[in-house]
């Protein structure tokens, strides 16, 4: 009987399958297009599953899979079951059968067909969204078996995409209320206001109508403040003003609101900094660098890249394009210029009200980025 998966999980598993199929891996340019004649061979990708390690090994004709132990130290412990050997062409047809039905099916889910539930049977995997502890998807050999292993994080633009930072309430930042002294009642119906869309943004401009000024105070959490002052000690002003442009304009690509950021130069610095060395641009594809590569909210950040080291991309007509942190020059600008700021639940992250601490009103704003769909 066929069974059910998401798109994301079915995402990450085309690419996957594509990769084993095809032995390459085209490079992405800025604008998230093939790099034409670049591109870098795939020799061999580690996976993991809920029952251990697989190794694909990518031969002329045959994908050898070898199941196995992963050591704390890395080193990788063959298990004494026999190797399989599949035909790399039944990869491709399963990755093109994947690739239809992101194409082609409505919702967030779809049924897989007995076949390809079938060959997923046949080679061992039941887990359709690897589960690793150290974020990466998967891991790639490139050139060659005996090369080190680079972790890899994939998004599938044919299917909802992870974001790049999604902190929930670590991931506040904090405006005083200040200007008019707002009583209780006051406040109260501020915070009343039906839930809505745009309610984040009605609510800041009902309190600019009252009287009351939004002024950026704090990070909400210590651990991802500190994390934002690695990038630049001011950089947390520039993030929230950012995120209420959003909110009160609609303008959500991160490359526009920078633009705009420029224009309003909330850190009063120099017009040679800003237009001759880019300024705002730089802290900006510093910080999208920061994240891709391992900064989290909620943990402590010392600019050391974490295991994962790049991003396989899957675009709307199902070609993989790399990025990797050995060229991070196109990886940043990637980065900058296809991703968004986000609206996160309000209720589940706990902002967009007025809230007291230590006789101060605050109104907090999250702070969400994705990959933009196209």
């Amino acid at each position: 009987m066929a069974f059910k998966a998401t798109k994301r999980e079915l995402g990450e598993l085309y690419t996957f399958f594509h990769l084993l199929a095809e032995g390459k891996v085209s490079m992405g340019t800025s604008k998230a297009q093939k790099e034409e004649n670049q591109y870098w061979p795939v020799a061999l990708i580690q996976r993991e599953e809920h029952d251990g390690t697989r190794r694909y090994y990518i031969e002329k004709e045959e994908i050898r899979m070898v199941g196995g132990v992963l050591e704390k130290d890395g080193s990788f412990t063959p298990s004494d079951q026999e190797a399989l050997s599949i035909p790399r062409a039944d990869f491709n047809d399963a990755a093109e059968l994947m690739l239809h039905l992101l194409k082609n099916v409505p919702g967030e889910e779809v049924e897989v067909t007995e076949g390809l539930e079938a060959f997923l049977d046949a080679i061992h995997i039941y887990d359709l969204e690897a589960k690793t502890e150290d974020r990466t998807d998967f891991s790639v050999a490139f050139w060659h078996a005996e090369a080190p292993l680079t972790g890899f994080c994939v998004r599938c633009r044919l299917s909802p995409m992870n974001p790049l930072l999604d902190g929930g309430r670590t991931a506040n930042l904090k405006l005083e209320q200040s200007g008019v002294k707002f009583a209780v009642p006051t406040v109260n119906k501020v915070n009343a206001l039906p839930e809505s869309s745009e309610e984040v943004a009605e609510r800041m401009l009902m309190i600019e109508r009252l009287g009351g000024v939004l002024k950026y105070s704090d990070v909400a959490d210590r651990v991802f403040r500190c994390n934002l002052q690695m990038i630049d000690l001011h950089f947390p002003r520039v993030l929230a003003e950012m995120v209420r442009i959003m909110h009160i304009e609609g303008v959500t690509r991160i490359s526009e609101l920078t633009d705009r950021i420029k224009e309003m130069n909330p850190l009063k610095i120099k017009d040679e900094l800003i237009k001759k060395h880019g300024f705002y641009e730089f802290k900006m594809k510093q910080f999208l660098l920061a994240l891709a590569l391992g900064m989290r909210p909620a943990k402590i950040y010392n600019g050391t890249d974490s295991a994962v080291e790049g991003m396989l991309l899957t675009n709307g007509n199902g070609e993989v394009l790399c990025y990797h942190k050995s060229n991070r020059q196109t990886f940043a600008d990637f980065l900058y210029q296809n991703t968004r700021l986000e609206k996160s639940s309000v209720d589940k992250d706990k902002y967009g009200f007025l809230e007291r601490e230590n006789g101060v009103w605050y109104f907090k704003l999250n702070v969400k980025i994705g990959l933009v769909k196209r």
